[in-house]
């Protein structure tokens, strides 16, 4: 009873609070800042106790996204200072990726000694991630086409912002003829794929290189006889047990770690930002709707994959992912969930590192939709073969992207040079770049978590029963 009421005051309160905020923005009633504040922190109070008697992870992250906002606009200089906690706990989240990867994959390889499973999984991942990945992008193409809201926009009372640096130009690639740079292109990707040193590659966050080697380890251990090869296995299991456990002690961090990042964003860009590009902001987060409604609900239903329970399986990786936009920060915890959601281990520790460069949903999606935005800033009338040509590009060129916070401009950038869109326009969308980020982040948690029930469903070792756990 005690905590239903609590819900209830919570509830009015928010209820309350959010009537207020829409009656002073929309000029409907004059409200001063003093008093708007004095809303806000009733709320966090409120808000506070509601996570208390809840006595949830999930929860306190929620209530701590509210309140870095709170923080971020009545104490900007105090939230630019929280910073650090936000980074290091992305930092401390990344010591777990390397390990984790490695015992996980080794394990679920050689552990069973099935390596045409591992084939199976391989072609599959891969054939699912590139329709996931065009249906996301030709939907940014859509969505873009009919909203035109890069039309009538004046870039130069943007927000700009400096650009980040381009990838150094590759000499080699300079001295070949221009026939064969597709040929060479296509090649150093695969080059890309192989670490020169793991250590290094676990230090640089490298999944895709820690993902194939370790792979290739696993498969190479898998060969060995088995008296050789148990001492190994055990260690790898060991290993991923670890750090498992050591994920779920480091999420306790969690709620401090994504409210400072939350605080930080709302303090240095300030949410005035959000008029300026409101039809950019609002074409992208329509998008990425439009694409969960039609491509992962209908999957979803068509596999049975219990809705509900699948929201609750991927609700915290998610938000984690929202608040920090890193999807690395949610990587552990959403193979954790993955896992009690009845995805088997091996499974899970092959799927979602690999989507992590291959099957990025949010990110092909923004890619495409801004590509299209820059043109019409530009005002530039991109033919339809033009913009499938910009789609085709972008569906090889979004692939093994790091899922780090604005790894994607860089393609972005990339891709306008090609096809001469001005890059000045990046430079002014960029202002609200990590507002974008957290949507198309979280989507990109969400496509990963989704496939590996989708692998696991067509592998035929999704276990029905697991999911009537609680997360």
């Amino acid at each position: 009873m005690k905590k239903s009421k609590i819900g209830l005051i919570t509830l009015i309160a928010v209820t309350i609070a959010l009537i207020i905020t829409l009656l002073k923005e929309f000029d409907v009633v004059q409200i001063s800042d003093m008093v708007m504040m004095s809303a806000r922190w009733i709320v966090a109070i409120v808000l506070v106790c509601f996570a208390l008697s809840k006595k949830s992870l999930t929860t306190w992250i929620l209530v701590c996204m509210l309140l870095g906002v709170f923080v971020g606009v009545d104490f900007p200089n105090f939230a630019a200072a929280l910073h650090p906690l936000s980074k290091g706990f992305i930092k401390l989240v990344k010591t777990i990726v390397g390990p984790i990867l490695f015992g996980t994959l080794v394990y679920g390889i050689a552990g069973h000694s099935d390596l045409k499973q591992v084939g199976r999984m391989a072609w599959k991942s891969m054939l699912y991630f590139f329709c996931a990945t065009s249906c996301a992008i030709f939907i940014g193409l859509a969505v873009i086409n009919i909203t035109h809201a890069g039309v009538g926009v004046d870039v130069q009372h943007m927000p700009q912002e400096q650009l980040p640096a381009a990838k150094a130009a590759d000499t080699e690639l300079e001295r070949l003829p221009a026939n064969v740079h597709g040929v060479y292109k296509f090649t150093s990707f695969f080059y890309d794929l192989f670490p020169e040193n793991i250590v290094k590659s676990m230090y640089e966050n490298k999944v895709l290189q820690i993902v194939v080697f370790s792979v290739l380890f696993g498969i190479g251990l898998a060969m060995v006889e088995e008296k050789k090869r148990k001492p190994i296995v055990d260690f790898a299991e060991g290993l991923s047990e670890v750090m498992f456990k050591f994920t779920n002690l480091i999420m306790y961090f969690a709620p401090i770690g994504v409210g400072a990042a939350m605080a930080f964003t709302v303090g240095h860009l300030g949410v005035d930002i959000l008029k300026n590009l409101f039809m950019l902001l609002g074409s992208l987060y329509i998008a990425l709707i439009v694409f969960i409604m039609l491509v992962f609900v209908p999957i979803m239903l068509f596999l049975k994959i219990p809705v509900k329970k699948f929201i609750q399986a991927v609700k915290e990786p998610v938000s984690i992912a929202f608040a920090t936009t890193s999807s690395d920060a949610a990587l552990p915890k959403a193979m954790s969930n993955m896992e009690k959601f009845g995805v088997p281990r091996k499974i899970v520790s092959f799927v979602i590192p690999t989507g992590y460069s291959f099957n990025l949903d949010g990110t092909s999606l923004y890619l495409s939709l801004a590509s299209i935005f820059v043109a019409q800033a530009a005002g530039m009338d991109l033919s339809i073969g033009q913009q499938l040509a910009i789609a085709f590009t972008l569906m090889i060129t979004s692939k093994g992207v790091a899922a780090v916070p604005r790894a994607s401009l860089i393609v972005l950038i990339a891709t306008a040079e090609q096809f001469g869109l001005p890059v000045f326009i990046i430079a002014a969308i960029l202002g609200i770049d990590e507002l974008m980020d957290m949507a198309r982040t979280s989507v990109n948690v969400i496509g990963n978590c989704l496939a590996t029930v989708v692998i696991a469903k067509w592998e035929g070792e999704f276990d029905e029963n697991a999911t009537a756990d609680d997360f």
